[in-house]
């Protein structure tokens, strides 16, 4: 018996989806508390993947206990908004090293300016860890058995 057997395929994709969601939380679980530890919110830009995060896990959770379209659509669009806190993170953690690298050293610019944004004291792709995140719970949701009896084609990663 083939392991690509059409009658295994359900099952094996609704496991390798489980397992989807595990990763997605457990994920997180650790960036929500790597963030609360370092003490990310202090102002209210920081305090927005604070909030996401938990909104994402009270997301998942709904997923878990309802599996149904409206919690898939939450799921999805609380990953949408992962993926573009996400770059916008990465926009203020860079923006901020290359200010301060500025007005430590005047005359730096170019690729040595870029160079010690990159490793400046601020983590500047930290907050990819909320793109790879939401990218990670869009995979989950893609083409969700819970949404296949819609009355309308989404245009969305169905």
């Amino acid at each position: 018996m083939s392991s690509l057997e059409p009658s295994r395929e359900p099952d094996t994709l609704q496991r390798l989806r489980g397992w989807l969601l595990a990763l997605l939380i457990l994920g997180m679980t650790g960036a929500l508390a790597d963030l609360w530890l370092i003490g990310h919110y202090e102002d209210p830009w920081q305090l927005v993947p604070v909030v996401l995060l938990g909104l994402g896990l009270v997301a998942c959770f709904l997923v878990l206990w309802r599996r149904d379209p409206v919690a898939i659509r939450l799921l999805r669009g609380c990953m949408g908004l992962f993926v573009l806190a996400g770059l916008v993170g990465l926009y203020l953690h860079f923006d901020g090293n290359a200010e301060f690298e500025k007005e430590m050293y005047p005359n730096l610019a170019g690729f040595e300016l870029i160079w010690e944004a990159l490793r400046g004291a601020t983590p500047a792709l930290a907050p990819a860890t909320m793109v790879q995140l939401g990218l990670l719970g869009l995979l989950h949701c893609y083409r969700h058995p819970a949404e296949a009896r819609r009355p309308y084609p989404s245009r969305i990663l169905r």
